[in-house]
């Protein structure tokens, strides 16, 4: 890990190597301003983490808003002149004036000077990204003695306009030293975060509110199951409490971004993915919609990070499609039909109908994607026969009999604008323990895939239980015929 100039503030969960790259950027002794790019979705820490620099720094930090320009120009003036403690200006500045006045906060020192959520003053001011690159210029043309080190952060949640803001197009592009992401935890660093030391209970709380670290506080009020035998209760007392911020925050992961103008559809074919159509095609069908009316809605929760897209595998030119945000996987799968009965019953009445479609809908696919995530990210050195880049689902057809053979987690290798070796196929389950006819459906995959002409000679069979295995099938894993893999390695094993 990258050595980081400033400490990290002990009420910063994890995020080492985001705080790091931040103090680190911050710190620059090199004379110029640089500029430095901070996005992810909402609820994520960007907030939490730029706050922290700048108290750690001395730096200035401006929280835009939604307002009118000059309300935020006001703001702006007053926020400058506190921080230096200067006069307010008699009246708002422009935003030529303003950008001036950052840029020349760090004439002393390196500065970090945060403009959080960004595309607010875009939307408010549509030249400021001009005025921006106009501003960089003439501090590059200046004598090197009176190049001020302000390191400007410009950090949004709404992921489109960041795009559009930063994306290779735009010629802001080449002025950005520093582009960070700040994604969801993973798997792992959740169950950390809740204190859930049991894996199936650290599996069980991820499949409801992901990685996303604001949840674990003022959401649910700080209530964490207490073990797995709490589980339910948990879910009861935070998820489907209509007085916890947690229930209401599915349809707020919509709502708030400005991108989704048919919020129906996109509730629709949310659902739809929800349930297991993760195809374009499967989800038209599954809404009796056109190809193309499904595609207006599937663009922007893909651009705003709501949708995935990864390809198939096996089957290149199919994608399939997944929520990133298991909170809405929950609520569209399960909840959202039943949301009035909590407003007149029990919870736990009516968490106890729920509870067996939580487990086909939601644990079923979510484990299969906690093994991918393993597969990629946690899997040891020798795991697999050769260096993991991808690991995905995958379909082929069976042309003896034209049935879809479904393959949950296929592990590729690295390679150039082509499909990598494959290392491995595995199949998940989250309730029924595996057993050998779970294998020999593997060993017909990769006879299949050997037929069309695939390389399969290294290709290793993986099962992963969180039900546990059969003892025929430990004794074939001993005898070298598959790897196993159950929820304990999942969470603390390579």
């Amino acid at each position: 890990m990258e050595h980081a100039p400033h400490p990290k503030p002990a009420q910063i969960f994890d995020r080492d190597a985001a705080w790091a790259q931040l103090s680190a950027f911050a710190a620059d002794p090199r004379p110029g301003p640089t500029l430095g790019v901070v996005a992810g979705r909402s609820r994520q820490g960007k907030t939490l983490l730029l706050e922290a620099l700048t108290r750690a720094a001395g730096g200035f930090y401006f929280a835009a808003q939604e307002a009118a320009e000059t309300e935020s120009l006001h703001r702006l003036a007053e926020e400058l002149a506190r921080y230096t403690g200067a006069p307010r200006p008699a009246r708002p500045l422009h935003w030529d004036d303003a950008v001036d006045a950052l840029l020349g906060l760090g004439r002393l020192q390196p500065t970090p000077v945060v403009l959080d959520e960004f595309p607010h003053l875009v939307r408010q001011s549509p030249a400021l990204p001009s005025v921006l690159l106009a501003a960089y210029r003439r501090a590059q043309d200046a004598p090197q003695g009176d190049r001020a080190r302000t390191r400007l952060l410009l950090s949004g949640s709404d992921l489109p306009v960041m795009h559009r803001l930063f994306g290779a197009t735009s010629p802001l592009h080449g002025l950005a030293a520093l582009r960070l992401t700040v994604p969801p935890l993973d798997f792992r660093q959740t169950a950390a975060l809740w204190g859930a030391a049991d894996p199936r209970l650290a599996a069980l709380v991820h499949a409801v509110v992901g990685g996303t670290p604001a949840y674990r506080y003022a959401y649910v009020c700080g209530d964490t199951p207490a073990g797995p035998d709490d589980f339910d209760d948990w879910v009861c007392r935070t998820v489907l409490d209509p007085r916890r911020p947690l229930f209401h925050e599915a349809a707020h992961l919509v709502e708030e971004e400005p991108a989704l103008t048919d919020r129906g559809v996109c509730h629709s074919v949310l659902a739809a993915v929800a349930t297991g159509h993760t195809t374009r095609g499967g989800i038209a069908a599954h809404l009796g919609l056109r190809l193309e009316d499904v595609s207006h809605a599937l663009v922007p929760l893909q651009d705003c990070g709501l949708l995935h897209g990864q390809p198939d595998a096996l089957h290149p030119h199919r994608t399939h499609l997944s929520l990133t945000e298991p909170l809405l996987a929950f609520e569209h799968a399960v909840l959202r039909p039943h949301r009035s009965r909590l407003e007149q019953q029990p919870a736990a009445e009516v968490w106890r109908e729920l509870r067996p479609a939580f487990d086909s809908r939601i644990m079923a696919a979510h484990f299969a994607g906690l093994c991918r995530a393993w597969a990629v990210a946690h899997a040891g050195p020798g795991t697999f026969p050769g260096t993991v880049a991808t690991a995905a689902p995958g379909t082929l057809t069976d042309p003896a009999t034209g049935a879809a053979v479904t393959v949950d987690i296929a592990v590729r290798g690295r390679a150039d604008r082509r499909p990598g070796a494959l290392l491995s196929l595995g199949t998940a389950r989250w309730s029924e323990p595996l057993d050998l006819p779970h294998l020999d459906r593997l060993r017909h995959a990769r006879a299949l895939l050997a037929a069309q002409g695939e390389d399969t000679a290294g290709t290793l069979l993986a099962c992963y239980g969180a039900a546990g295995f059969t003892p025929a099938l430990r004794a074939a894993a001993a005898r070298g015929e598959a790897l196993l893999v159950d929820l304990d390695r999942l969470h603390h094993g390579p």
